[in-house]
């Protein structure tokens, strides 16, 4: 089957998924989609390389590869408060399997779908590897994007969801957090809510410390992590403390979002209706560097995210 026959039989859809019928002037099948971009936008973009045996277990199914490659990068749209609006699709594949083909383009429709986004685009390719590289765009009220350089002094650190699930699940394979590992949940609704209250934001994918890090590191300021206060699964607080911490803080693959937020900001934020559950888990301070802290008593805790070249 060539390349082109491949693109029309899996991912050549026609109707547009997206809930404004104009937003894609035209997409799949010519050599470049057209977008007519909103008044008053920026253009929000991003890309996230997966690669089998790296970012996720080669058994994993296709469906959930399907999903975790548009997630991710949704995740990331999210993450500056923007409004996801389409992806493009690079796909390098060892050899052409009609079965995984098909569970994997229903599970990368499956996510565009629930999320009102729409593949516009692409390119497929043979590769000694399974590569999967997705670009999403989304857009955002001009200057309205929630950066990672925006926290403040006497913040509160705040984080969505459960952190350390997809960590626990990938050294625990069958266990039912393995659903949060294979099918990570974008929190575009969030993201959205976040702009105009969030001072920064980052989305976890490397572990929550080494990302809280970055937000430290562009806003030039520092932080104390309540380590009582992290949420974790009921699983996970069957383990020792620090195994518990190892996969909160260090663990990766969450896609949950961390965002700092100024008190009066928190309060409003409170009052909103939001389809996930938000921890506040500390505070950014004067003094650089990150802080841990157990029923107020300083702990020194050293954590490695993931590193993409270790």
């Amino acid at each position: 089957m060539a390349e082109f026959s491949i693109i029309d039989t899996y991912f050549n859809r026609q109707t547009v998924t997206s809930t404004d019928v104009n937003s894609v002037d035209l997409g799949v099948g010519d050599d470049s989609a057209l977008l007519t971009p909103p008044p008053n936008q920026q253009l929000v973009i991003c890309a996230d390389t997966l690669v089998a045996g790296r970012h996720f277990p080669l058994d994993t199914s296709p469906h959930a590869i399907g999903w975790k490659s548009v997630a991710v990068n949704l995740s990331d749209i999210a993450a500056m408060g923007a409004k996801p609006h389409s992806i493009l699709l690079a796909l390098s594949l060892p050899q052409i399997d009609h079965d995984w083909l098909k569970g994997f383009s229903q599970g990368l429709y499956d996510c565009c779908d629930q999320f009102g986004v729409s593949l516009i685009g692409g390119d497929t390719t043979q590769s000694p590897h399974l590569t999967i590289s997705v670009t999403a765009l989304g857009w955002i009220e001009t200057g309205q994007a929630v950066t990672r350089s925006g926290a403040q002094v006497g913040d509160f650190i705040c984080v969505s969801g459960q952190v350390g699930d997809a960590a626990y699940a990938l050294q625990h394979l069958g266990h039912p957090l393995q659903k949060r590992l294979d099918y990570p949940t974008p929190r575009c609704q969030l993201g959205q809510k976040l702009k105009g209250l969030a001072s920064s934001m980052i989305d976890v994918s490397d572990g929550l410390a080494q990302d809280l890090g970055h937000i430290l590191k562009a806003s030039h300021v520092g932080a104390t992590l309540d380590l009582d206060q992290l949420p974790i699964d009921a699983a996970l607080k069957k383990l020792q403390q620090e195994k518990q911490w190892q996969y909160a803080l260090a663990g990766g693959d969450d896609y949950e979002l961390c965002f700092t937020i100024s008190p009066q900001n928190y309060e409003k934020l409170l009052q909103q209706q939001l389809d996930v559950n938000i921890t506040k888990i500390g505070q950014i301070t004067q003094q650089k560097g990150l802080t841990f802290v157990q029923n107020g008593v300083d702990h020194s805790l050293q954590f490695h995210g993931y590193q993409h070249f270790a």
